[in-house]
C-alpha cells in the first residue's frame, strides 16, 4: 500500500486535473452552443436559395454551366476540415480513416492544424491550408471556397469534395465525405439542398411568372458560385459544432473519471491512515506489555 504522503500528492494532482477539465468542458459547451446557433440560423437562407434555384431550373440549359457539367475525373479536390487542437476524442482519427480510404489521385486543401500535420506526415499532395478561427466568419471560409472553385474552373481538379465531421447531436458526430462540385442535375441539386437544410426534398418552384434580368442564365451564373461558397460555409459550421461537442464530451468524460479516481484515492488514503493509526496503537500497546 502506498504511503499517505504519496496518496495525498496524487489526490492533489487529480483535483487539479478535474478542475482543468471542468473549465475546458464549460468553454467547449459555450462554443458549441454558438456554433449550433450559427448553423441553424443558415438553414432558412439555404431553403430560400433552393426555392430560387428551383425557379431557375426549368428556364436554363443546365449543360452550359461549368458547375453542372460532369467531366472525367482525373484528380479529385478534397477539402479536409479538422481541428486546430486535440482533446476532441476520436473526431480527427475518424476523419483520417476516410482520407486513408481514398486511393485515387487527389489534391488536398486543409482547414485545421491537425489535418495539415496528418497530410504532411502521410506525404499526400497538399495544395494549401487555411486558418479558420472558432468564430468561423464567412470571410474566412470564403477564401478557401473561392480558391478551390478557381482551381476547379481551371481544370486543376475535377471535383470538389469535403471531408468533415457532420454534426448530428451533442453525442454523435459522423465523419462524412460530401460531394460539392460538379452539381450534376440542377433539379436533383435543389432537392438535396432543401433536404440538407432541413426542408422538404420536393421543392416546388414559384408558379408565378418571374422575369429574370438580364436573363435566367446570367442570374444562375451569379447565383451558383455564391451558393457554393455558402454551402461550404455551412459544412464548416457543422464541423465546428462537432468539434466543440466532441471536446465537451471528452472533457466531461475526463472530469467524471477524475472524480471517480478521486473517490478511490480518498478511500485508499483513509484505509492507509487507519492502518497507520492501528499500527501505532499496536506498537504502544506492545510497549506497555513489554514494560
Amino acid at each position: 500500500m502506498a504511503s499517505t504522503r504519496e496518496i495525498r500528492r496524487r489526490i492533489k494532482s487529480v483535483k487539479n486535473t478535474r478542475q482543468i477539465t471542468k473549465a475546458m468542458e464549460l468553454v467547449a459547451a459555450s462554443k458549441m452552443k454558438k456554433a449550433q446557433q450559427l448553423a441553424l440560423a443558415g438553414r432558412p437562407y439555404s431553403q430560400l436559395m433552393a426555392r430560387m434555384l428551383a425557379a431557375l431550373a426549368d428556364r436554363v440549359e443546365e449543360s452550359q454551366h461549368p458547375f453542372l457539367v460532369e467531366r472525367p475525373v482525373k484528380t479529385r479536390g478534397i477539402l479536409l476540415v479538422t481541428t486546430d487542437k486535440g482533446l476532441a476524442g476520436p473526431l480527427n482519427a475518424n476523419l483520417f480513416k476516410l482520407v486513408m480510404d481514398i486511393k485515387t489521385p487527389a489534391k488536398y486543401y486543409v482547414i485545421g492544424r491537425k489535418g495539415s500535420q496528418f497530410i504532411a506526415r502521410t506525404k499526400r499532395d497538399m495544395v494549401a491550408d487555411f486558418q479558420v478561427t472558432d468564430r468561423a466568419a464567412f470571410s474566412e471560409v470564403k477564401v478557401a471556397a473561392e480558391f478551390m472553385v478557381k482551381q476547379y474552373l481551371e481544370g486543376v481538379i475535377d471535383t470538389i469534395e469535403v471531408i468533415y465531421p457532420r454534426f448530428t447531436n451533442t453525442l454523435v458526430q459522423e465523419p462524412t465525405l460530401r460531394p460539392v462540385l460538379p452539381l450534376g442535375s440542377l433539379k436533383d441539386f435543389v432537392s438535396q439542398t432543401s433536404a440538407t437544410a432541413g426542408g422538404d426534398a420536393r421543392v416546388a418552384a414559384d408558379t408565378r411568372e418571374i422575369l429574370f434580368e438580364p436573363s435566367a442564365a446570367q442570374v444562375l451564373e451569379a447565383l451558383l458560385p455564391f451558393y457554393v461558397n455558402r454551402h461550404l460555409y455551412q459544412l464548416v459550421l457543422s464541423a465546428k459544432a462537432s468539434e466543440h461537442s466532441a471536446r465537451m464530451v471528452a472533457m466531461k468524460t475526463a472530469k467524471d473519471n477524475a472524480t471517480k479516481l478521486l473517490g478511490d484515492l480518498t478511500l485508499e488514503y483513509n484505509k492507509a491512515r487507519q492502518a497507520a493509526i492501528t499500527q501505532e496503537i499496536l506498537e504502544i500497546a506492545a510497549a506497555q506489555f513489554a514494560a
